[in-house]
């Protein structure tokens, strides 16, 4: 995958449902075809098909040829990133400025945020006839600004500040309005709906993906996690030739905070589309449960590299970027990563003359979790934890090294193009 490729495509995805709205132009532009959950699924071997839900997650699959003695390989990733979400009725006035009531997304570094041009992208729900639609918008201006409070009316800024998010993180407006309704009035013309009835709205940073360092061995950018995930390994599966496996490539949404929706990582959607796939095919209720006991799941999500100016924050094992992607082991299962699932990014790696990292945290630091172990209790699959490591993780910038893209993308590229299956407790590599 081309880095140029994938900064043009974080430059775009402002939101979840532009991430979707992007996969799905790049799906139809390779062939695929698109399903919906409300029409049978009507799939012949050797095509290839994606679903959406929620305008905000993803399912692509590549059938094979022939779908006998059949198991699933699947890269699992997030749409989603930590932002701030627009409240129901967000316009407000205070001390003679517009302002927009808003409330964290996820667990973003709050001061991050301050300062920065921002706007707002997200879909609206409209009522267009008699129908309820939505939109897709996209504010592409520098259209609201959160202020600091100046250092002489603040003196403990610079001394552990703690930041108010129904306070300090109120952006203030750039021009003076009193409704979403003025907000979107060119959206109206352009979509031609009579009212506004709901929307989902977000936050985005303006600064652009950029490659930075000496030698731009660097990528500075919003949203590398977890985008760089779902980017890569989408084009892995549009660019894998594999003809005896059923791959999937899946993005969630509503990861960064919990999964537990309809189109999150603990929803049945994966299992769903799996099942209606099978069906599909004539594939038996019993075929099927031997293809899930033979499968096996990426769980990709990006990981913390060692920071320069904290390494006592780090495991004594280091992470460092440019030395190659990590696999993430958990004693307390917050990551899906053993030794037996392990092994098969490990195989892939040195068959492809790829660096592995570890990720673990230091023993008296909680870490994070990520979608696999939620995943998986949908559908019972073997399952590794892998990623890059990046420094200022939910910053609203965020940094990681180019060179690790490239190797996790090849990684997700060799997995798909392999043959698979974990057979008990031995695994069948081809």
């Amino acid at each position: 995958m081309k880095i140029t490729k994938l900064i043009e495509l974080l430059n775009k995805s402002h939101s979840q449902f532009h991430v979707v709205n992007e996969i799905r132009t790049i799906l139809k532009e390779n062939g695929f075809i698109e399903l919906s959950e409300t029409q049978p699924f009507l799939i012949t071997e050797g095509k290839n098909y994606y679903v959406v839900r929620n305008n905000s997650s993803i399912i692509a699959f590549k059938t094979p040829q022939k779908c006998e003695n059949i198991h699933f390989q699947i890269a699992a990733s997030h749409t989603d990133s930590p932002t701030f979400k627009l409240k129901r009725e967000p316009i407000f006035v205070s001390n003679g400025s517009t302002l927009l009531n808003v409330e964290p997304y996820g667990g973003s570094i709050l001061s991050t945020w301050l300062d920065r041009p921002l706007s707002i992208a997200g879909r609206l729900v409209v009522k267009k006839d008699d129908m309820i639609k939505t939109v897709l918008v996209d504010i592409n201006k520098d259209l609201l600004v959160i202020p600091n409070v100046a250092i002489h009316l603040n003196r403990a800024v610079n001394e552990g500040f703690k930041y108010n998010p129904a306070v300090d993180m109120i952006p203030l407006l750039t021009s003076s309005i009193t409704s979403l309704d003025d907000l979107f009035n060119s959206y109206k013309s352009e979509f031609q709906y009579d009212e506004i009835l709901g929307h989902d709205l977000y936050l985005y940073n303006r600064d652009m993906a950029k490659t930075s360092g000496l030698n731009d061995e660097f990528l500075s950018s919003p949203r590398i996690d977890n985008l760089t995930s779902v980017y890569s390994s989408l084009y892995a599966l549009i660019n894998s030739k594999n003809a005896a496996v059923l791959n999937f490539f899946v993005a969630f949404d509503n990861e960064e905070v919990g999964s537990k929706t309809r189109q999150g990582a603990g929803s049945t959607f994966l299992k769903d589309v799996i099942e209606r796939v099978c069906d599909s095919l004539k594939i038996s209720k019993e075929e099927y449960h031997q293809a899930v006991a033979k499968s096996s799941l990426l769980s990709i999500d990006n990981g913390h590299a060692t920071h320069p100016n904290h390494p006592e924050l780090s495991d004594k094992n280091k992470v460092i970027l440019g030395k190659g992607p990590i696999i993430k082991f958990n004693s307390s299962e917050s990551y899906t990563s053993n030794g037996l699932s392990s092994s098969i990014v490990n195989k892939i790696a040195k068959n492809n003359d790829i660096s592995i990292q570890y990720y673990e945290n230091r023993s008296d630091i909680r870490g994070g979790s990520t979608l696999g172990n939620i995943s998986i209790s949908q559908v019972s699959i073997l399952s590794v934890d892998i990623g890059i490591p990046q420094l200022a993780m939910h910053s609203a910038n965020e940094l990681c090294a180019i060179s690790d893209i490239e190797a996790i993308y090849k990684i997700e590229l060799e997995y798909f193009n392999s043959n698979i299956e974990v057979l008990d407790d031995q695994i069948k590599f081809n």
